[in-house]
C-alpha cells in the first residue's frame, strides 16, 4: 500500500484516490495491519472497470490478499472538504432510493484536540457496527491518529437516519464536534450502493 502513489497517479480516469489503513478491532487507535481501503472516484465506469480487470497494481492486490469486497457507489449527498476538495460534489447526484446505503465520514482532527477525539468518539463509533441495520461497519485512516475515517453500510437510509438522529451517545459527539472545533477539515458522504462483489468478514454483504 505504501508503495501504490507512484502508479496511481498515472491511472487514466482515477480523478480523486486514497488509500486507507484500518484501526485494531475495527476502530481502535492502533493499526490492523492486515486489513485495508482503497477509496476511488473515477471518471467514467470504463476507466474503473480497465482498472479493476487488468492494471498490475491491482492485479497484485488480488494475488496477496485472502479476501476483498468491491462496492460500486453513486453519491446522495456530501458536503465538506477533503484535501480542499469535495470528490463526491456532482452536478446529478443519485436518487436515494431504498436500498442499501454506505456512509463515509472523514476528518482531520487538530493535534491539540486528538485526546478529547478519541476519549469520546472512538468509543461511540464502535456502536455502529452493533446499530440495528448495519451490515459492516469499519474505522479506515490515511495517517494514525489525525487523519481519521469511518464507512458504514446500511440496510436502508431509514436504519443509517435512526442511528444518525436518535442516538443519545451519536449527537453527544456531533455537538461535541462543533463546540470544541475538532476538526481542521471534515467530510460527509452518503452513497447509494449500485452493487458488490466479493465478502466482507466471509459474507456478502447485500445478501446475507
Amino acid at each position: 500500500m505504501g508503495t501504490a502513489q507512484r502508479p496511481l497517479r498515472r491511472v487514466p480516469g482515477l480523478r480523486f484516490q486514497k488509500l486507507l489503513g484500518s484501526g485494531a478491532d475495527g476502530f481502535g487507535a492502533l493499526p490492523n495491519l492486515q486489513r485495508y481501503g482503497f477509496m476511488a472516484v473515477w471518471d467514467s465506469e470504463e476507466a474503473a472497470q480497465e482498472f479493476f480487470t487488468k492494471h498490475p497494481l491491482w492485479q497484485q492486490y488480488q494475488q496477496r490478499t485472502s479476501e476483498i469486497w468491491t462496492a460500486r457507489l453513486a453519491p446522495v449527498k456530501s458536503h465538506g472538504l477533503w484535501d480542499r476538495e469535495n470528490p463526491f460534489d456532482y452536478e446529478t447526484e443519485a436518487d436515494a432510493a431504498d436500498g442499501p446505503m454506505l456512509v463515509l465520514t472523514r476528518a482531520s482532527i487538530r493535534w491539540q484536540k486528538t485526546p478529547r477525539f478519541w476519549r469520546y468518539v472512538a468509543p461511540v463509533s464502535a456502536t455502529v457496527a452493533e446499530a440495528p441495520g448495519v451490515r459492516a461497519a469499519i474505522g479506515l485512516g490515511e495517517l494514525p491518529i489525525v487523519r481519521q475515517a469511518t464507512i458504514s453500510l446500511w440496510e436502508s437510509q431509514q436504519a443509517m437516519q435512526d442511528y444518525a438522529y436518535r442516538s443519545p451517545k451519536h449527537k453527544e459527539v456531533i455537538r461535541l464536534t462543533r463546540q470544541e472545533n475538532w476538526y481542521g477539515e471534515e467530510l460527509f458522504a452518503r452513497f447509494r450502493v449500485l452493487d458488490a462483489e466479493g465478502t466482507w468478514d466471509g459474507h456478502n454483504l447485500l445478501t446475507f
